[in-house]
């Protein structure tokens, strides 16, 4: 099997090259563009395509991919909501994710983003190496016997909320389908976790229902002086309405890894541009918001487990034995 993959990176060849050893059915090609209608044809005389969690997978895209012969579109992430399925099954493409690599992972770097905001380790760095020993502006609060609300409780969720009950928090959840492995979770209705949580942490895949989750009514709701760090989809929260409750300091701090903006700057070095316009730039002109570049999935061990399932998917599909859990419906 050939493959083509999109918006590759060094560390993508780095650990699907050493995986690969182990799969010397599999050929792999790494694109450093990343797929759109004028590099579609780059695919042709391949049997599949590997994407990323942002990849242009639009219907325009899909077309093109099936004119050129694609039936195999590997996603090496869990998220599948920038792929137009309904264009996919039309074609009878089959579409395979990951979706489970590192749950770890993210849940960790959530709570890096909380307690990097908590306690302004972004600022005291700077400060620090510009000789400024003063603590002024440095207070934080204990996370030690504080209520942590945890909106969303699959793999990443409920990793979240080990590691917060580890720190001595109270944890509140909110999901339509509780997880009975967290005994030490108090399941309650999305208002009453608002209300009542210090930290509130997003992990919820990105839905009709759950667009804009976080919004003017939801966030007034909330307690004055709550973090919120989102590591799931930038789209649960509604950007314009998060950056007026900071103004009016709703907040204690804000700690993202995803943003509704974040398309243009995922994984790439912008650091020459002018953001004029952006809500990114908007985002980090607040001294209590830490922004971060998409990277809650980026750990080793992550890196390794996505190369592993994504080259076993498609190994499964020549096969004809498709694990049915991979398989995006």
């Amino acid at each position: 099997m050939k493959i083509l993959f999109y918006d590759a990176t060094m560390y993508d060849v780095e650990s699907f090259d050493k995986e690969l050893e182990r799969f010397d059915d599999i050929e792999i090609t790494y694109q450093e563009t990343d797929i759109s209608p004028k590099t579609v044809s780059l695919a042709r005389g391949y049997d599949a395509i590997c994407a990323f969690v942002n990849s242009n997978l639009g219907a325009e895209v899909i077309d093109m991919l099936h004119e050129i012969g694609i039936s195999l579109i590997l996603m090496r992430c869990a998220g599948f909501n920038n792929v137009d399925l309904d264009k996919a099954n039309e074609y009878g493409m089959t579409v395979l994710r990951v979706p489970g690599y590192s749950p770890e992972a993210v849940a960790e770097h959530a709570m890096t983003l909380a307690l990097a905001v908590n306690r302004h380790l972004h600022k005291s760095y700077i400060k620090v190496r510009e000789n400024n020993f003063s603590l002024v502006g440095l207070t934080g609060v204990n996370f030690y016997e504080k209520t942590a609300g945890i909106i969303g409780t699959g793999k990443i969720g409920a990793a979240m909320c080990r590691i917060c009950h580890g720190f001595g928090m109270r944890v509140i959840a909110y999901d339509m389908y509780p997880n009975p492995d967290l005994d030490f979770v108090e399941y309650t209705s999305l208002e009453k976790v608002l209300k009542q949580s210090d930290l509130i942490s997003l992990h919820c895949p990105l839905t009709e229902e759950t667009y804009h989750l976080i919004h003017k009514e939801t966030i007034e709701v909330m307690k004055d002086g709550v973090i919120l760090v989102n590591t799931s989809r930038g789209a649960l929260v509604n950007t314009e309405d998060l950056i007026q409750g900071i103004r009016s300091k709703k907040f204690f701090g804000v700690g993202l890894d995803v943003y509704e903006e974040e398309g243009r700057n995922v994984f790439e070095n912008r650091e020459d541009e002018l953001l004029e316009s952006s809500v990114t730039a908007r985002l980090l002109s607040f001294p209590n918001v830490i922004v971060t570049s998409h990277q809650g999935f980026l750990t080793k061990e992550a890196l390794t487990a996505i190369s592993e399932i994504t080259l076993q998917n498609a190994k499964d599909y020549e096969s004809g034995q498709i694990v049915e859990a991979n398989r995006v419906k």
